[in-house]
């Protein structure tokens, strides 16, 4: 029973030990996380006072001690890498940043990896530090890389300060060094890979001596010095005082300093302010002249206008006076044109007239062709019969030649449309053409018949 009771004793104290050592765990964790993020923050601040008075480059302490910091927080729990053989090889945070980063705009990692001088993976992140710090998008690129959880999830072991909530802090802390001017050479000692960086808390560990401590010093002094020992009297204890007053000149020198350079800024202020009033006193004379250009520009514009609507309205007068002239030029025109013609009757009457006087000329003609044409056909008659009956011949012939003198001096009123009508002013105006023979039907044409001639 003895050994049971002790075995179980055993065991319950082996269990202990696993949960104490699981929260010692735990708690060693969250004290490296947050003393990491608490000097992370004095180094930022250190950082923000020191380029009030000097350029931060690669020989300022306090960026040495900044860098260390940063790396050591972007390497806090990160996973090595698995090789083909099962073995886990440790890795740099600039495999983690190159993949996270690729999301920000115009960012630095391609000219980051194309550089010559730097090989190893370490020196390629601090190079990477400085080139955001010149840049002034560290803050960007961490808080892009933290919020691709996923790639920081793969990157990173459970713990680590990049998927605990100070994450969120470390983006914050470093927003204010975008206000800072950083000057680095990227071939400096300071990108060498081969060493770990290490970060030098001495800066930021300062320990001040309560009262109650000091007086109870002084009582101790005092019976030390009651024993007989004269050199340990209370007035040796000057060191506190002596680091006091180191103190205070430190801080008024500082102090002396800030308030030389806010002098120096006053002046610039004011110059500055000075060149502003001057180029505001041009730029408002400017504008006077400018507005009085404009003034200028529209009086004559209205004038111009006024000139253009007159020159209008007198045009538009001339242009009616033209009109109405034409008018009555026209109404002139044809009144005398109505003038100078003819009455309708008189002029049927002439045209009548002069259509018989060429009717009849032309009869005459045509009645002298074809007496003539007559004669001729009544000599070959005769001539014909009084080779055959010179009696009986001779009587028949000058019948038939009476009867187609009688015929042929008949009138016939379908001759009379041959010469067209005359009626009208245009048939009026036609009249000299009716003087020509093509107008008139030839009479020898509709005479001559195949029964008429010789055979």
């Amino acid at each position: 029973m003895a050994s049971r009771s002790l075995g179980g004793l055993g065991g319950n104290r082996g269990g202990g030990g696993g949960g104490g050592r699981k929260s010692l765990t735990a708690r060693n964790a969250a004290v490296e996380r947050r003393n990491l993020i608490t000097v992370c923050r004095f180094s930022v601040k250190t950082l923000i006072d020191r380029s009030c008075f000097e350029t931060i480059d690669d020989s300022s302490p306090e960026f040495n001690n900044f860098a260390a910091i940063l790396e050591q927080i972007l390497s806090h729990r990160l996973k090595g890498q698995v090789t083909w053989f099962g073995y886990e090889s440790p890795r740099s945070f600039w495999d983690y940043i190159r993949v996270a980063c690729r999301k920000v705009s115009q960012n630095c990692i391609c000219s980051i990896e194309n550089m010559e001088n730097v090989s190893s993976s370490r020196a390629k992140g601090r190079a990477w530090i400085r080139v955001a710090l010149m840049e002034k998008h560290l803050s960007e690129y961490i808080s892009t890389a933290l919020r691709d959880f996923k790639t920081t999830r793969r990157f990173y072991e459970d713990g680590a300060i990049v998927l605990g909530e100070e994450a969120n802090m470390l983006a914050g802390m470093l927003l204010g060094l975008n206000a800072i001017d950083f000057s680095f050479c990227l071939k400096g000692e300071g990108l060498d890979g081969n060493f770990p960086a290490v970060i030098d808390y001495t800066p930021y560990l300062k320990f001040t001596q309560s009262s109650d401590s000091i007086s109870s010093d002084e009582e101790e002094l005092r019976t030390l010095g009651s024993s007989g020992s004269e050199s340990s009297t209370p007035e040796n204890i000057g060191p506190p005082f002596i680091m006091d007053e180191n103190s205070w000149f430190n801080k008024c020198k500082r102090v002396k300093q800030k308030y030389q350079l806010t002098l120096e800024q006053k002046g610039y202020l004011e110059e500055l302010l000075r060149l502003r009033e001057n180029q505001l006193s041009e730029s408002v004379a400017q504008n006077k002249i400018l507005l009085q250009r404009i003034e200028d520009s529209d009086l004559a514009h209205k004038l111009e206008k006024e000139q253009l609507e007159y020159i209008i309205v007198e045009l538009q007068d001339q242009l009616t006076v033209l009109k109405n002239n034409d008018l009555r030029s026209r109404q002139e025109l044809t009144a005398h044109l109505t003038n100078q013609w003819p009455s309708p009757g008189a002029l049927d009457v002439n045209a009548v007239a002069l259509d018989t006087l060429l009717y009849r000329k032309h009869n005459k003609q045509w009645y002298e062709k074809s007496c003539q044409s007559l004669d001729q056909l009544s000599a070959e008659v005769s001539l014909s019969q009084t080779s055959l009956d010179p009696g009986q011949s001779q009587g028949d012939g000058k019948q038939d030649t009476l009867n187609l003198i009688s015929g042929g001096k008949e009138d016939t009123p379908s001759l009379l449309g041959l010469c067209g009508s005359l009626t009208s002013v245009a048939s009026y105006k036609s009249l000299t053409s009716l003087k020509s023979n093509d107008y008139l039907a030839s009479p020898t044409t509709e005479m001559t018949s195949p029964g008429l001639t010789p055979s």
